[in-house]
Parts: C-alpha cells; structure tokens; sequence
C-alpha cells in the first residue's frame, strides 16, 4: 500500500488563498497572453485545477507551502529591497514606476548548446504557470509569506541545453540610470549579479516568477522576471533578470563582493549563523498584526527535508 506522506509545505485545502485575495491588484500586461515554446522537464504535482484570476494570468496551484499566513499584498508591494531604487523599504514602490517593463528580452549566454537573446514570452510559457506559496525570508531577519506565479527555473534551464562544463548558472539585473535612481550611488557594484549552483538552480523549489497575488509583478517586487529561491536569504532572489550564463566556476555576486563576511556565496537560511551585526535566531514577520511580531527562525527557512541534502558534509557556518 502506498502511504503518500505530506511534506512542510503541501498546501492543503484549508490553505487555498480566497479569490477575493487576487483582486486587489488590477494592472494586466496584455502579451502576457501570447503563447511561448513549451519549457521541458517534469512539473511539480498540481493540487488542483488550473485557475485564473480576474488580471488574465492563468496558473495551477502546486503543493509547495510553507506554515504561516499569507502577508497582505499591501505589505508584499510597500515594504521591498531593490536598491537599484533606493535603500529604503518604501523607495522602490515610490521610484519604480519609470521601470520599462515591455519589450523585454534575456541574454542566456555560456557552456549551452542554445544561447541567444531571447523574448520574456519565448523564455517563458505563460499557458503553463504555476501558483507556489513561499516564505520570503531576508537577512534583516524579516520575512513575508507569498503566493508567487511563475514557472520552475529547471525547466527553463533544461531547455537551453547547458552542457557539462556547466556548473554554476549566474543572473544579471536590467541596469538602466535614467530609470533607477539608486544607481547614482555605488551602494554596490552595479549591475546588480547573483549565482547558484547548477544543482540548486535545478532543484524543484528553485522558481522564475512573473507573478504575485494572481496579478503580474509589480515593479517593486522585480517585473517583469525574478528569481525565487525559499531557502535562501532573500538578495539571492534577484529581480529583474535580463541575462543568465551557465558558467564553469563559481561567479562573483554582487553583496559577497561587496561585504564578504556578511553575505556569502551561498546564504542558505541558517538560526546558527548570526550576521555580524545582528541574531538570525528570530525574524520578524511583516503583516503579521503586531510591530513586534517574531517567530523562530527556520533552517532552511522550513525547507530543510527537501534541500538539506544539497549541502551534505558542508560546514554550513564556513560555507554561509
């Protein structure tokens, strides 16, 4: 007899996010409706019908959920880090609206059989997105809960061909000063880069989302194109991607250089490793009812069964 064991974040039905939740955002983009090449590999298992929110974006809700209620959307698009538009929480919301989001294109370069530019909608299958529940978790130590729209980045990935010498895939933020403020300052080494292994930009928890809430990504949040990797502190998730390389070696990014004993290469949620400047033990959780809301933080952010496994025989505290 088979004995189907429910992981930490199955969503079950008491779990479904309330319709009325998705219409609180209304903006559409409309070529979001065209049709792209199919992305390959396996997707995760649905948990239910293909649903569609009044916005047009059509997505099957998957099985991938974290414990915790879901943040207000009010919270998840007011209270951001993107400071290619400024390093207050409120900056992006308020600077961002001179994004241009439409056309928008990805460069995918290095060790794949295909490389090139490509369209957002040729990178993408908009027929084919997925809803996924994940704990956003930042190294401020707050967190956020959010119903994320997208596809898996393995199967975006695969279909790119990347070949053996492939083991890191890096990502690249859109860079423009007319349209980003922040940029003015060397707050970083602008543009702003991110990198993974290739067997965690491959691991099924690894997401490219479009949207959020059942609406496509605000500015703020990182339209048209982000990274959403749960396990990890939230900078690894860069926004606005407009170039990913399959690279031999491991690539520099952009916090790591800037602040090495602050924010490592792999940044792995982790209560036992403070930050020099303040405890991981506890995150405060946005949205939460209270200004001093806090729950104990978990390793790997609660995804510790599915990716634990990544990192066997580490020194997770050396490797942060």
């Amino acid at each position: 007899m088979l004995i189907k064991r429910r992981t930490p974040w199955t969503l079950t039905e008491n779990d479904v996010t309330p319709k009325s939740m998705y219409l609180s955002r209304r903006r559409l983009m409309a070529s979001f409706g065209a049709a792209g090449i199919a992305a390959c590999g396996p997707r995760g298992e649905a948990a239910g019908a293909a649903q569609e929110a009044e916005t047009g974006l059509r997505f099957t809700k998957t099985d991938y959920f974290p414990a915790g209620d879901l943040t207000p959307v009010e919270a998840v698009t007011g209270y951001n880090n993107f400071y290619e538009f400024g390093t207050g929480k409120s900056d992006p919301a308020r600077s961002s609206g001179r994004l241009t989001t439409k056309p928008w294109t990805v460069a995918v370069e290095g060790h794949a059989e295909r490389t090139g530019t490509f369209a957002l909608e040729d990178l993408v299958d908009f027929n084919r997105l997925e809803e996924r529940i994940y704990r956003l978790r930042c190294v401020e130590a707050w967190s956020m809960v959010i119903p994320w729209v997208g596809v898996p980045l393995a199967d975006v990935l695969a279909s790119f061909n990347p070949t053996s010498d492939a083991k890191y895939v890096a990502f690249e933020t859109y860079l423009n000063r007319d349209e980003m403020p922040g940029v003015r300052w060397p707050v970083l080494d602008w543009p702003y880069v991110e990198g993974l292994r290739m067997d965690e930009a491959t691991h099924p928890l690894a997401f490219l989302a479009v949207g959020l809430y059942g609406d496509v990504l605000p500015n703020q949040n990182g339209a048209p194109l982000r990274l959403v990797v749960p396990w990890k502190y939230g900078f690894k998730s860069i926004k606005s991607i407009v170039r990913i390389r399959f690279e031999s070696e491991q690539p520099p990014t952009s916090w790591n250089k800037s602040a090495a004993r602050e924010y490592g290469f792999y940044s792995n949620v982790n209560p036992n490793v403070d930050h020099p400047r303040w405890s991981q033990a506890s995150e405060r959780v946005i949205g939460g009812g209270s200004l001093f809301a806090r729950r104990d933080t978990d390793m790997f952010n609660g995804y510790a069964d599915a990716v634990a496994g990544l990192y066997a025989g580490m020194d997770l505290a050396k490797n942060y």
